[in-house]
């Protein structure tokens, strides 16, 4: 696991830079799942989610001179806007590489951030390309095999724990691994006892793969409609945290993910990403696990998710 002592440290460095997003409880919820469920709105995030946590205590610890050369990121999705959003407020350049799928909506808001962006063909070789503007005096910033990335993230588990004192569970998406990895690091070095649960959809499943087979798998394509998702492999870094932290990973289908999003919008007025709304959908799958005297926080990761995208799915 990440340490306290280094998400402690990510919390004092990015202080300030990024907001503490509210935990509130839901009626509606509580009563469908039998249980206590609190929303963790981590969606009203600077950029819209998580992401700028990781990219702000990265950045910070990058000498001023070395940074001042440019901030370079892969990304089809929140990273994205993260990197181009730090990148701004450090008045430093930033350039993002951004799989050719990239939905128009997390183009057009990376770019406003002020990131130039490349397009590659897919995010296997948008990571390859990486390397090469290294090279040229530019410093990366991984999407989530970072140990200050993974720190910065978990700052929000320490937010969960404060603010939701008695706590039994948390659930939460995957991706690359870094987000839940720093959560759970959080959540586990302050209350063991307590639960963590991953999440992944269909078609984005590389840490179920890569804890079936033990190491990280490489996913032949992201086929799922929750594409801030579509990390094609985890690493070994995030796989052994997801070892050591999780009590398991629950895959859901797209439609089970929909059906969530809808629900949160029509009852909490919320609208998330398919990637935040799979949650719900695991915590379905999961209620018996929970108690009614349970406490159960579900993670809402990230909300920016374009109207057009929206309506299409809903029709």
């Amino acid at each position: 696991m990440i340490s306290l002592a280094e998400i402690e440290a990510a919390r004092q460095r990015i202080a300030g830079r990024v907001k503490r997003t509210p935990l509130i409880p839901s009626e509606s919820l509580s009563r469908r799942l039998g249980t206590n469920v609190y929303l963790k709105l981590e969606l009203f995030q600077k950029t819209g989610s998580f992401k700028v946590r990781g990219a702000f205590n990265k950045a910070l610890t990058i000498p001023e001179e070395q940074r001042a050369r440019g901030l370079v990121a892969v990304s089809g999705g929140n990273h994205a806007q993260a990197v181009a959003y730090v990148a701004s407020q450090l008045g430093v350049r930033s350039l993002i590489l951004m799989p050719q799928t990239t939905p128009a909506n997390y183009v057009d808001a990376t770019r406003e951030y002020g990131a130039e962006v490349v397009f590659a063909p897919n995010a296997t070789e948008a990571f390859e390309r990486v390397a090469g503007y290294e090279r040229q005096g530019w410093t990366s910033i991984h999407p989530f095999d970072d140990p200050l990335v993974i720190a910065g993230q978990g700052t929000a588990g320490l937010e969960i724990i404060e603010d939701l004192p008695p706590v039994t569970d948390v659930v939460a998406s995957i991706g690359g691994g870094g987000f839940i990895g720093g959560v759970a690091s959080a959540v586990k070095n302050s209350k063991p006892e307590v639960r963590v649960w991953g999440v992944e959809t269909e078609g984005a499943e590389s840490m179920s793969q890569a804890l079936a087979a033990g190491r990280p798998v490489q996913l032949a394509a992201i086929t799922s409609i929750a594409k801030t998702l579509g990390a094609p492999s985890v690493t070994a870094r995030t796989l052994q945290i997801a070892q050591n932290t999780l009590e398991s990973v629950t895959v859901v289908p797209d439609s089970e993910a929909i059906a969530a999003l809808r629900f949160l919008l029509e009852r909490a007025k919320i609208l998330t990403e398919p990637a935040a709304a799979c949650t719900l959908a695991a915590a379905e799958r999961l209620r018996d696990r929970f108690s009614a005297s349970s406490h159960v926080v579900l993670v809402l990761c990230g909300g920016n998710f374009g109207i057009a995208d929206l309506c299409r799915l809903l029709q």
